[in-house]
């Protein structure tokens, strides 16, 4: 692609980011959602619509109003049916939940874990240096081969067991698009390929999954196993076809420039769900938060 959207902050607080991946180990950190903030760590019984946990994979509606909380949860505006959160938050109580997961890169600030648990799993050039996402400072995960991928998927697969276990109805996969990112290292078939093993996870979990990004691999999204779409910035870009056409209109848009969000609504407004963001998706509160929809 000849763009790189902006991916918001990816959760602003390294701490939460850093905990949820100790978690997998640890089975320790806990998170709390800003709601319930006198039990940080309590699991919420999953919230309608949809059903998490094993069971009939429950879709988004096309068009449903939205809200993104990967940097931090709040109580979801009025009117608001969809939100995204981070895999760290609880879910949000009776509204169709996300559950945010960094499945092809690593979160920053956790290289240590990868490094001190599965160091062959990130990503190395030809002097054995990690390949990184410059502008997230993410380590790039090493899908090449299929032994890799079926070891990442089991890492991965544990989160995304856990967004099942706390009551999400869905999960966003960020960062099909890391091939970009790889110094040509992967390829969109690597990409694709692991995909359809943290689809089929999600699936077996009783999960949706978003495709997150990679416009140009839309057209694909259906049989990797993807049921839906998160783009960042499909307005402003002039991309949101591809992944309306893809995915029915099941299309979740972040929008985080004026001009961005104009085009959007003019074309999709009506179809798709659409939210304009401050690019660090802070909580409701701070003063650099920022929403708007059509």
């Amino acid at each position: 692609m000849a763009h790189r959207a902006p991916r918001a902050l990816r959760r602003a607080l390294a701490a939460a980011a850093l905990c949820g991946a100790l978690a997998v180990a640890a089975g320790g950190c806990t998170a709390s959602d800003g709601e319930d903030a006198d039990e940080p760590g309590r699991s919420t019984a999953p919230t309608a619509p949809g059903t998490g946990g094993a069971g009939k994979v429950v879709l988004p509606e096309p068009g449903v109003a939205f809200d993104y909380q990967i940097g931090g949860a709040y109580r979801p505006p009025t009117g608001v049916r969809a939100v995204s959160r981070d895999r760290a938050a609880k879910p949000a109580p009776g509204v169709y939940n996300l559950c945010y997961v960094n499945a092809f890169q690593a979160q920053p600030d956790t290289e240590d874990w990868w490094e001190a648990r599965h160091p062959d799993l990130l990503l190395r050039d030809a002097d054995d240096s990690l390949v990184i996402d410059r502008d997230w400072d993410e380590a790039v995960l090493d899908i090449s081969t299929p032994a890799k991928r079926e070891r990442l998927a089991d890492v991965v697969g544990e989160w995304i067991d856990g967004c099942a276990a706390a009551g999400f109805q869905a999960v966003e996969a960020d960062n099909l698009d890391s091939h970009e990112r790889s110094d040509g290292l992967l390829t969109a078939d690597d990409n694709v390929a692991f995909g359809k093993l943290i689809t089929a996870r999600a699936h077996a979990a009783g999960l949706a999954i978003g495709q997150k990004n990679a416009a140009e691999l839309a057209g694909q999204g259906r049989d990797i196993g993807f049921d839906f779409a998160v783009a960042e910035e499909c307005g402003q870009y002039d991309e949101c076809d591809a992944y309306a056409d893809a995915y029915d209109d099941r299309v979740f848009d972040i929008e985080y420039r004026q001009d961005g969000l104009a085009a959007a609504c003019a074309q999709w407004g009506d179809k798709l769900s659409v939210v304009l963001r401050d690019l660090d998706v802070v909580p409701a509160g701070e003063d650099a938060y920022r929403r708007r929809t059509c």
